[in-house]
């Protein structure tokens, strides 16, 4: 055989060789991979991990073990159930989050269990989050260690992470299998995540719409943010910059804002200005805000205007009504909701007059 003949088997043969020892195809595992997501507010909570079946095995003090162990393998001496199959399990938060009442910067952490006898189980997130198992656990890698309490459930075959409860700032997560379930809370400051989130976007593209900066200030007031910030933010949509324009929606938002600083005299002139350029339905908007102001004589106000600028429209004639039922003046109250049944109303402003008037004929 020739020199360079030889030399390309040699070299062939070793690729082969290589390939073998480490080339492996992407076959099915015993074990499925899965993810599981969830959205409060604006962060997103991601759980990733391998799902094993029970396969009719004794798994609680058994398959895994109570308690931190010895797993025989790698440098833990004493560690946790890897609260899933084959790679480390992992949540990721988007954001900052509190975990069973404890503050965790947002980012990757491995999860971990130390399931425990009587109904009882720590939860551990570490900054390990790229481990295989849980064989070169490190406690000093721990960012949260918390106990909760287990529940006994029916039987899931397949080890499952659930959201189960989801409210507007919270989320409880569900490790379920087998017959037990380990849950946590996770708690998310919602508003001042989407108003951090406000200031950055505000300095970007997205700065440059006068209807952001409205959203903006309308959050802030109705989400317990700055009401100084919030004003300054429908300020610049009114009035300053290239993309202001004074519209009733702003003036609405800037009116609610000085309201909510007590600033009376302000809010109510705003009003007036706003009422000036508002249509039929805004009118009728700003007339149920200010009977929730208990500012009769502007709610009257705007309810009359819109009954003169539209004498054949009867939902102005059930708005006028209602707002003298609230004030207490039962005979022109009757009397307006009549005037809205006689005009042919739709089917909610029919109802609303009917009940209203029946509430009236109780008195």
């Amino acid at each position: 055989m020739k020199l360079n003949s030889i030399t390309n088997f040699i070299t062939l043969a070793f690729c082969v060789l290589s390939l073998n020892t480490f080339a492996q195809l992407n076959t099915p595992r015993g074990s499925q991979r899965a993810s599981v997501s969830q959205r409060v507010g604006i962060t997103d909570i991601t759980i990733n991990y391998s799902r094993p079946s029970v396969n009719g095995r004794e798994i609680w003090g058994k398959l895994v073990p109570y308690g931190l162990n010895n797993l025989g393998f790698g440098t833990a001496k004493a560690a946790p159930w890897r609260a899933g199959a084959d790679e480390n399990t992992t949540i990721t938060f988007t954001d900052n989050v509190m975990v069973e009442g404890k503050p965790i910067q947002g980012g990757t952490y491995g999860f971990f269990v130390e399931v425990k006898p009587d109904n009882k189980a720590t939860i551990i997130l570490s900054k390990d989050a790229n481990a295989w198992g849980s064989f070169f656990y490190d406690k000093n890698n721990d960012v949260l260690r918390a106990d909760v309490i287990t529940n006994d459930v029916p039987h899931k075959e397949l080890l499952t992470y659930e959201f189960n409860t989801v409210t507007p700032t919270s989320a409880t997560v569900s490790l379920i299998w087998d017959k037990m379930e380990i849950p946590f809370t996770i708690a998310v400051p919602v508003s001042n995540i989407v108003l951090n989130n406000i200031r950055e976007e505000l300095k970007g593209q997205a700065g440059f719409v006068r209807q952001n900066w409205e959203q903006a200030a309308n959050y802030a007031l109705n989400n317990g943010g700055d009401l100084n910030e919030a004003l300054s933010w429908i300020n610049a949509a009114i009035e300053g910059q290239f993309f202001s324009q004074k519209t009733f929606n702003n003036l609405a938002i800037k009116g609610q804002i000085l309201n909510k600083q007590g600033k009376s005299l302000e809010y109510a002139m705003l009003m007036d200005e706003a009422s000036e350029i508002a249509n039929k339905n805004q009118l009728n908007t700003l007339g149920y805000q200010m009977l929730n102001a208990k500012d009769y004589e502007r709610a009257l106000k705007c309810f009359k205007t819109n009954i003169k600028n539209n004498p054949k429209d009867p939902n102005g004639y059930d708005s006028l009504g209602e707002a003298y039922k609230i004030m207490g003046d039962k005979q022109k109250a009757i009397k307006y909701l009549k005037k809205a049944l006689s005009l042919n109303p739709p089917t909610n402003v029919k109802a609303n007059s009917e009940k209203l008037l029946g509430e009236l004929n109780a008195l």
